[in-house]
């Protein structure tokens, strides 16, 4: 076959397919009697040959090396297209994100995309200050910079970075919750935790409490108690076993005994927090530091059924809880 009905039949160039004679990949075995390049069958299967590698990756050099080579492995050189392509990949997915940070801001003027780009290179920053001093600069367009500020959290290491971030964040004016949904479902706990903070401290964002909610299920205790918290605080009476537990587990125990005691200000919250809390001071596998700790929570609820309890508690076998029950019993009668 001549070099145009090749052309056509494997949908090589004629200019590639030269370039790949000039090169020694593929050169035609025969020539016309006008001195036209004439490919055999066994010509036509290497230009796909070729073409099959190429759709790999692999370079020009290396396809020829492939095919020379008898003693070549493809194993590594496969091996290195895959970390190649991963990398490649990688930069294409910041690069898209950056696109789309930049059109999120509906950039008026190239001094609108120069202000996005200066966010995005001080959050990417490998100098913690620098991070810092971005997420503290407060961009004109702060609905364009939430997702940008709610990726950078996720990621964030450094506690006072992170809480210059969670700062801007709150305060963007905009959802920067749907940007950390992703995070509050990550396989990596450290993640979540940075998630679910954030989201903490906007409870009001919406798409917070469905959120926080969710939280509330995960095996993580630190996303557990900050969901805990944050919801608590806003009433919402689901947290009892979840704030029980953080006092069982001396877990931000004393914020927790406090919410606990918020809660029960609703009549029909508060027999069940009482309830909860009397279960875990009578259960077997409860320690003296522990039953301690139910002692402490109990004095933050309402009403008199507490000064019963705490009556009983002073003459509990433990003798360090009957000494904190007593000391309690008498910190309510100097309050009446």
């Amino acid at each position: 076959m001549l070099i145009g009905e090749v052309a056509r039949r494997s949908g090589v160039s004629p200019r590639m397919l030269r370039h790949y004679d000039a090169l020694g990949l593929v050169r035609p075995t025969g020539r016309s009697v006008g001195g036209y390049r004439e490919y055999s069958a066994e010509d036509v299967r290497r230009i796909f040959h070729v073409e099959s590698l190429r759709s790999l990756g692999l370079s020009l050099r290396q396809i020829g090396r492939a095919l020379q080579d008898p003693e070549f492995t493809p194993s590594a050189l496969v091996g290195d297209l895959i970390r190649w392509t991963e990398d490649r990949l990688e930069r294409e997915r910041e690069l898209l994100q950056r696109l789309r940070a930049v059109d999120a801001s509906a950039p008026t003027g190239w001094q609108d995309v120069l202000r996005i780009v200066e966010l995005m290179q001080g959050l990417d920053s490998h100098s913690a200050a620098r991070r810092q001093q971005a997420a503290l600069a407060r961009p004109e367009r702060a609905a364009a910079s939430a997702e940008l500020l709610a990726r950078a959290i996720l990621r964030e290491s450094d506690p006072h970075v992170a809480g210059a971030l969670r700062w801007a964040l709150a305060r963007s004016g905009s959802d920067g919750v749907a940007a950390l949904a992703a995070g509050a479902h990550s396989e990596d706990a450290a993640v979540r935790r940075r998630a679910v903070r954030a989201i903490a401290e906007m409870p009001g964002a919406p798409g917070a409490a469905e959120a926080l909610a969710d939280a509330l299920g995960d095996p993580d205790p630190t996303v557990r108690g900050c969901a805990a918290l944050a919801l608590g605080r806003r009433g919402v009476t689901a947290t009892v076993p979840a704030l029980v537990g953080m006092v069982v587990e001396g877990s931000n125990d004393v914020e927790a005994a406090e919410v606990l005691g918020t809660l029960s200000r609703d009549p029909g919250c508060a027999d069940h927090v009482m309830a909860a809390l009397t279960a875990e001071l009578a259960a077997p596998t409860a320690d003296s530091a522990t039953r301690i700790r139910l002692t402490q929570a109990l004095v933050e609820l309402p009403g008199t059924t507490v000064r019963e309890v705490l009556d009983r508690l002073a003459h509990d076998d433990d003798h360090a809880v009957a000494l904190v029950a007593s000391a309690f019993v008498k910190v309510l009668d100097s309050a009446r």
